[in-house]
């Protein structure tokens, strides 16, 4: 890291390339990019080339358009990520800019790879700002949350049921401290 105060703090930086960094949508792209900048895994956003491009056009126009290393997903798990995007894509609110829930779903569903917290893979503050986040962009999904399950378990399921299979965890929950806790008896 830099002395720079402005690239000492990753949220900081990406805030000063915004084009409106008062903007809630790129406010959420900036902690969404900021989170893997800092760690060095902008790959695990999982965007393709094209993407990240328009999505720095859309949102930080003063950001530079360095490539992006492509995410690899390993091939046991392609078929859930393309089938989350998918879930994902098709209950997209008509409020937000279609490419941007394009984005946000390739992002959450390569989240659900890594084995924490949906809140903590993403690099949010906690659980209020994923379910503001999935509310905004996703409102159909929130609505069947109706028992109130954790974001991650609760999307994998939903994922699982649209194609007809039997509700499991997502990939990444395995490897989570509370997997014992939402998927008793499985370890």
């Amino acid at each position: 890291m830099s002395d720079d105060p402005l690239t000492a703090d990753p949220l900081r930086a990406w805030l000063g390339k915004a084009t409106d960094p008062e903007s809630a949508d790129t406010r959420l792209f900036a902690k969404l990019i900021a989170a893997r900048d800092a760690r060095d895994e902008l790959a695990l956003l999982g965007l393709q080339a094209h993407a990240w491009h328009a999505l720095l056009a859309r949102h930080f126009g003063r950001a530079s358009l360095a490539p992006l290393p492509l995410a690899v997903i390993p091939s046991e798990h392609a078929s859930f990520v393309h089938a989350l995007h998918a879930l994902l894509v098709a209950n997209a609110s008509g409020t937000v800019h279609p490419d941007d829930a394009q984005c946000l779903a390739t992002i959450i569903a390569h989240a659900c790879l890594r084995p924490d917290h949906l809140w903590r893979d993403l690099g949010l503050a906690g659980r209020d700002e994923v379910t503001w986040m999935l509310t905004r962009y996703f409102p159909v999904l929130v609505a069947r949350n109706v028992d109130n399950l954790r974001w991650k378990k609760f999307l994998a399921a939903q994922c699982a049921l649209s194609l007809g299979l039997q509700p499991g965890p997502a990939p990444g929950c395995p490897g989570c401290e509370d997997y014992g806790y939402c998927f008793p008896g499985q370890r």
